[in-house]
């Protein structure tokens, strides 16, 4: 029974490290990623705005809630 309570804290621990890290990353330049709760098309068709993020497309932006978008390339 010892061992498993030892495997389980464990499990749990390394489950709360990477929540930890994934809660704390900074693409720093990299295209945002929208909410998982949001769904886009996985078309590339680049947005930037006032925010100074770069999102992959328009319906990524606006599901971060991020304005005054304009479109980036041809």
């Amino acid at each position: 029974m010892k061992r498993f309570l030892t495997a389980a804290s464990l499990i749990v621990a390394v489950f709360a490290i990477v929540v930890a890290t994934v809660g704390a990353l900074d693409l720093g330049a990299a295209p945002a990623v929208a909410a998982p709760a949001c769904r886009c098309p996985l078309i590339v068709d680049q947005v930037i705005c006032s925010n100074g993020k770069t999102y992959i497309n328009q319906c990524f932006a606006n599901c971060a809630h991020a304005k005054d978008c304009v479109r980036i390339g041809p």
